[in-house]
């Protein structure tokens, strides 16, 4: 009995999952709506930073983004969606996240960028970008 792929959020069925160059670019474009967002690289792939500290960066295998966040929000992401989230033995001990790309939704990965950034900007940067 032949099955057929369900088609997922405007993607045809059968759609590859890898992220396309506009998954980089909605990244980029979430990244730099943010104040003092450095664009660079980090172990040859693409970076960002806050204020000189890293918040994130693509893995090697360019579909997915490893970003820094708690423990404990961590653990709720990749128990609640681990098709999305989820972490290898080396990210294992540190407060990161690897995110699918093309499996989040873009509202999701600005959360999660805006909850890096603010912990990371420092309170100079924080009371500049707050709206009075």
């Amino acid at each position: 009995m032949k099955t057929r792929a369900k088609a997922v959020a405007g993607k045809p069925a059968g759609a590859k999952s890898a992220p396309s160059a506009s998954d980089i670019e909605t990244l980029r474009r979430i990244a730099l709506s943010f104040p003092a967002i450095e664009e660079g690289t980090s172990y040859g792939t693409l970076a960002f930073r806050v204020s000189k500290k890293f918040l994130c960066r693509m893995k090697e295998d360019g579909e997915s983004l490893a970003i820094r966040m708690d423990f404990a929000e961590r653990e709720m992401l990749i128990e609640g969606e681990p098709a999305t989230f989820y972490i290898t033995d080396h990210y294992r001990n540190y407060e990161m996240v690897l995110i699918h790309l093309s499996k989040v939704h873009p509202e999701e990965l600005k959360r999660i960028f805006s909850n890096a950034w603010r912990k990371y900007a420092g309170n100079r940067l924080l009371k500049e970008a707050t709206p009075r």
